[in-house]
Order: C-alpha cells, then structure tokens, then sequence
C-alpha cells in the first residue's frame, strides 16, 4: 500500500464498514461475532441495520473502532469469506 493511502486513516478511529446479505434472523448477530473476533471492543449497539425495499436483504453499518490497517484487512477478509455475506464494503 501507498504511503498516501496510510495517511488517509489515522489510527485509532471510527470506520464505518457496510455488510450486505440475504434477510435472515441470525445475520446481525453473526455478523457481530465474525467482527468481533478482530474487534473485541465491538457492541451490538454499534451495528445499525436496514432492510432493503423488498425486503429481500439486509444492509449493516458495522462501526468498529479501529486500530490499525491490519485490522481493517482482517475483518474484511473474515466477512467476505462468510457464506451469509454477499458484500462487505
């Protein structure tokens, strides 16, 4: 990674990281688990949810307090490599 790209974040901070998937009645509390695996300080408090129009789907705002870049990676990479997530952005 760039150096420009480090000096973007500036650690310990806030980040937002959206998770999309398919309506289920276990995907916020699973999604709060993988996370939390890499973010031990993570609340479920922290996860904000919204259904999609249809009601198909689900979009979660996961506001982690991070704490390096290798966190970040982590974590997207534990999302992404779960079969409930279709998105992790």
């Amino acid at each position: 990674m760039s150096n420009d790209l480090k000096d973007l974040l500036d650690f310990p901070c806030r980040f937002p990281i959206k998770v999309m998937g398919e309506q289920h009645p276990d995907f916020q509390t699973t999604i709060y688990e993988v996370v939390r695996v890499h973010a031990p300080d993570l609340e479920m408090v922290d996860i904000v949810a919204r259904d999609s129009s249809s009601g198909k789907y689900i979009s979660l705002t996961v506001n982690v307090m991070a704490v390096s870049r290798e966190q970040l990676d982590s974590i997207y990479m534990a999302l992404t490599a779960h079969a409930m997530v279709k998105v992790a952005l």
